[in-house]
């Protein structure tokens, strides 16, 4: 598909983090990552990958290597390839964000 409503893509789940994927290709994969408040994406590094993520609503804690900082909609974080990086919302309102991966990690030998 050529054109998405992102919003659309914003799915919550009472339990954990949700990842919507709606573009993978083998240059990259896009998701839109959904938190409500108190969930978190684990920090954690990708060797071979660089990870884009933009705030499209609510606002977030982003670490990217030693570096936490709050973002907000229109805001981004960007992290390089082998940096430990994740994301937290510990704020009262829901958090979605477009996640850009490249290259595509799903592509690895393996798996």
């Amino acid at each position: 598909m050529a054109f998405e409503t992102l919003h659309d893509r914003a799915k919550f789940a009472p339990d954990k983090m949700q990842k919507h994927n709606f573009f993978d290709c083998p240059q990259m994969v896009a998701d839109v990552y959904c938190l409500e408040p108190g969930q978190a994406q684990k920090v954690h590094a990708h060797a071979g990958e660089a990870k884009l993520y933009v705030v499209l609503s609510g606002r977030g804690d982003f670490t990217v290597g030693r570096e936490v900082q709050t973002l907000e909609a229109g805001q981004a974080a960007c992290c390089p390839p082998g940096v430990e990086h994740g994301v937290a919302n510990p704020y009262a309102d829901r958090l979605t964000a477009l996640v850009v991966m490249a290259p595509n990690p799903n592509l690895r030998a393996g798996r």
